[in-house]
């Protein structure tokens, strides 16, 4: 019988993340952890399982314990799962120690989280948060911090002013304008709130008809709308698109005439006093996030394009007070932010030329005897400042230039019997050869071209050459 080969497959919704990647990722938490502790955010680790029942809303049902989250049963029977966000973990976390800690309490975390739901295009079932939460404030101030501070959380991560815009709004002032316009029905203000999450994607003409008798789209698939009158389509719509295109201030005095917008004036005093203008914080009622899970203010950061067009969240928050307080049954406020890591890092990656990356240099020994020596070219090379490694397979010349193509390489160091006797190294502009491949028309164009793609240089050089061949272009 022959012996059982598994086949090698990765389970759906995670991904394998490599080098770049994950130097991409590491960079992003560093970056906004160091602005978290600036602003006075204590590191908090807590562990990648909690019990079930801890997970608030995403408790699994009885029947199904797997539903939303990855869960097993411990050994004295209680469900455990591992942790869905970084926020549950620490409303558990500020209940447990709730005396001895600071009021409010104010934590910073990164880490992955998991979820057990259908994986899609640029959705998984594993992926990194960076949160930052203060817990027992319920001052708007507290809110506007986490705004502020998001901006300065996403710069640091290399998005310019500009290209990211914090929108906000509080499910307090929507609920007082959907009742100006009529709508009291609960399953009606569910359904103008499913609506209106579609602004982005859907635009005017798109809400308008789900706020109406419903919408076909492109598939022919008919979404049933929430079947308010025209009268209360037109009232809602108007405070919506006139709403967007206002500024702080604008908005207030017109949401002002219909509801009590005095949190959100606290929110914009505070960010007024620390710099945070309309084009990277402005109010917009069409942001909606977790219908069950935010009690009070609600921000989504969106990278954005010169036109204000945005291409996706990165992150997001809001003011979720009932949820330390099911573990200590009395009112606990909390408000928090949380960027989204790998998100962020795609969007970053698609944004940038890959070429902007430290690039890389690969030493190859073209004949074994080199191998020492290449060792000393590489801590050279490591030492002026660049990256650098030595091929350490057992594969012939050809396979090696390969190996350092695949390996994405700028230059690779040559050293053969000759480099050996004439203490000199060969070197192979590997960008400027794919270029020159790519441009010339025959053979003899490329031949010609070759003095600019590889040199054979003494080694006192060689660090002044590759300095040369790994510039920007």
């Amino acid at each position: 019988m022959a012996d059982f080969r598994p086949k090698a497959r990765r389970p759906r919704g995670f991904v394998d993340r490599r080098g770049r990647d994950l130097a991409a990722e590491r960079a992003i938490v560093d970056a906004v952890l160091k602005v978290y502790e600036a602003w006075g955010f204590e590191r908090l680790e807590t562990s990648a399982f909690e019990y079930a029942d801890a997970l608030g809303k995403f408790l699994p049902d009885q029947d199904r314990p797997n539903e939303g989250v990855f869960a097993l049963q411990d050994d004295d029977e209680q469900w455990m799962a591992l942790r869905y966000d970084l926020t549950a973990p620490l409303a558990r976390f500020v209940a447990e120690n709730f005396d001895a800690l600071p009021k409010p309490y104010r934590r910073c975390a990164a880490g992955p989280v998991w979820r057990n739901e259908k994986p899609g295009p640029g959705r998984f079932r594993e992926f990194w948060q960076c949160d930052a939460d203060t817990v027992g404030s319920a001052s708007p101030a507290a809110d506007a911090e986490m705004i502020a501070m998001a901006c300065a959380a996403l710069e640091a991560a290399g998005v310019k002013q500009g290209a990211y815009a914090i929108k906000i709004n509080t499910r307090r002032v929507l609920n007082e304008i959907l009742e100006v316009a009529g709508v009291v029905d609960p399953k009606q203000k569910l359904g103008v709130l499913r609506a209106l999450d579609k602004f982005d994607r859907l635009g005017f003409a798109g809400v308008q008809l789900l706020l109406g008798p419903g919408r076909k789209d492109d598939s022919g698939d008919f979404t049933k709308g929430a079947g308010l009158s025209d009268a209360a389509i037109e009232q809602i719509m108007s405070y919506l698109v006139r709403g967007s295109a206002q500024g702080r201030d604008s908005f207030l005095d017109m949401i002002g005439e219909v509801a009590n917008v005095d949190d959100l004036r606290g929110i914009s005093a505070v960010l007024k006093s620390l710099g945070i203008g309309d084009r990277q914080a402005s109010f917009d009622l069409s942001i909606i996030r977790g219908l069950e899970y935010y009690t009070g203010a609600v921000f989504e950061a969106q990278l954005v394009g010169g036109d204000g067009a945005s291409f996706g969240s990165v992150g997001g928050g809001g003011r979720y007070d009932d949820l330390v307080s099911r573990f200590k049954g009395q009112p606990i406020p909390a408000t928090g932010f949380s960027v989204g890591v790998s998100r962020l890092a795609a969007a970053l990656a698609a944004q940038r030329d890959a070429a902007a990356a430290d690039p890389l240099v690969v030493v190859l020994p073209f004949d074994g005897a080199a191998i020492a020596q290449c060792f000393g070219y590489a801590a050279q090379l490591r030492g002026a400042g660049h990256r650098a490694e030595v091929y350490l397979g057992g594969s012939g010349p050809k396979a090696q230039l390969k190996y350092a193509d695949k390996r994405d390489a700028v230059v690779a160091v040559i050293v053969g019997g000759d480099e050996l006797a004439g203490r000199s190294v060969t070197l192979k502009n590997l960008r400027a050869g794919a270029e020159l491949a790519a441009r010339a028309a025959d053979r003899e164009a490329y031949e010609k071209g070759r003095e600019d793609v590889q040199i054979t240089v003494p080694e006192g050089e060689m660090i002044a050459h590759v300095r040369r061949m790994t510039a920007p272009v």
